[in-house]
């Protein structure tokens, strides 16, 4: 991170594709607001892992730039939010992160208290995090409002829903962003809009559980598909999905219209029923299996990407052996695989744990079998035509099923040209060019 200059305003996002949409959301916020001299820092707290590179970032960010005012946001930011105004930062609770106020002149930089936004917290150093008792609820008052993320890629994440209605035993997003709420078809609609009519031609939905989009007024993720193709936008891709939510409406746009990519990502998380079972996932493994050789028997180009923990607690070899099987028995070629680590406040940080070095050994071996697959399938590319998107480099992007391109002759950013995969590069196919 190159902490920005004097005056200045910068915005440093962490973990998912709906922070870097809701990044954008702050940048016009604290632009609104007249902000200078301001860093926020969009946390996540998907893992340990990911709080502690939030913490490294705003320490240094104190250290280096005194006179800033260092703004933490972001999942990691309501989960720890005493320990990072105990380090100096201001914190702003992820409700308020998009509203201006948050950012307003008038805020004092290293302000330790009170919280900006939907609570205050003892600056405690060290102990969990608030408990829902303690603090007051999300807003539930009011639809979910869109984040779009900004004009600097070819793609743009239309962040479309936030929150979890589920109660995943190792997941903290529930305590971080509350039940699941969903941005209105027309708001969704407008934001798309925008990144069309800034010349973007892919389209990336986005959400804590996209797959319970509309849970909360009476809509569907389907009928919100449906709705966005009667735009001209080119390309439409689907960031990670709930097995046990896509029903046949959504089954059938995955498979059978072309504007929706070949590439299906799935929130798989274990390949044992009983570690999904005290996970509390609402699928078991032959589920899993099942949906992905329909999903490519339906469209047989489709590409499976998948979430996969290594390391859950009670794990034993077997139950590890079988989540390494589903890499191959999902065809699992884009795999996002980490150790678990126990999450304060989770019913998961109380079970007996396996270790974290445990953890992170085995997370090391799934991401080895993961990368044959992978590798595998990126060489059988080779000899094919593929329609790709390039990014604003000129020389890399994705095709269709997300396959990562490096053309051999620089193209227009942001269009989208038909190219010949000839060999794999590590993990890019070198593509050539078709012309018109």
């Amino acid at each position: 991170m190159s902490l920005l200059a004097a005056g200045r305003q910068e915005v440093v996002n962490f973990g998912c594709r709906l922070n870097i949409a809701e990044g954008e959301a702050i940048r016009a916020a604290a632009r609104e607001a007249g902000a200078r001299d301001t860093i926020v820092f969009n946390s996540c707290a998907v893992t340990d892992e990911a709080v502690r590179q939030a913490r490294q970032a705003v320490r240094r960010a104190l250290r280096e730039r005194p006179g800033a005012d260092v703004v933490v946001t972001g999942c990691a930011a309501e989960l720890e939010a005493g320990r990072f105004a105990a380090m100096g930062a201001r914190v702003v609770a992820n409700d308020a992160k998009g509203l201006a106020e948050s950012y307003g002149t008038a805020v004092s930089p290293r302000r330790r208290g009170p919280i900006s936004g939907r609570f205050e917290t003892a600056l405690a150093e060290d102990g969990p995090p608030p408990s829902r008792g303690n603090t007051t609820s999300f807003s539930t008052s009011r639809p979910y409002s869109p984040a779009l993320s900004g004009p600097d890629h070819a793609r743009a994440f239309l962040g479309v829903q936030t929150g979890c209605a589920h109660s995943c035993t190792f997941c903290a997003t529930v305590m971080a962003r509350g039940t699941a709420r969903s941005a209105t078809i027309e708001s969704a609609l407008d934001a798309a809009r925008i990144a069309l009519d800034r010349g973007q031609r892919e389209i990336i939905l986005t959400g804590v559980d996209l797959a319970s989009y509309g849970d909360d007024s009476g809509a569907s993720l389907a009928a919100l598909v449906e709705a966005l193709l009667a735009l001209p936008i080119a390309r439409l891709r689907l960031s990670s999905l709930d097995p046990n939510r896509i029903d046949d409406a959504l089954f059938a746009l995955l498979t059978q219209e072309k504007r929706v990519m070949p590439h299906v990502h799935l929130s798989l998380q274990a390949g044992d029923d009983m570690i999904l079972t005290r996970m509390k996932r609402r699928h078991r493994r032959a589920d899993a299996v099942r949906l992905t050789e329909r999903l490519r028997t339906a469209r047989p180009e489709i590409a499976i990407g998948a979430d996969l923990i290594a390391g859950f607690p009670t794990e034993d070899d077997q139950m590890f052996a079988n989540t390494m099987a589903l890499i191959d028995d999902c065809d699992i070629v884009f795999g996002h695989i980490f150790p678990y680590s126990p999450r304060a406040g989770t019913p998961a940080a109380r079970m007996p744990q396996v270790g974290r070095a445990t953890a992170r050994t085995r997370a090391a071996s799934l991401r080895e079998a993961n990368a044959r697959r992978r590798h595998g399938w990126l060489d059988a590319q080779a000899g094919r035509t593929a329609a790709m998107l390039v990014e604003r480099d000129g020389l890399t992007g994705h095709a269709e099923n997300f396959a990562p391109l490096t053309l051999t002759a620089p193209a227009e950013p942001g269009t989208i040209v038909p190219v010949r995969l000839t060999a794999r590069d590590g993990d890019r196919m070198i593509a050539e060019g078709l012309g018109a």
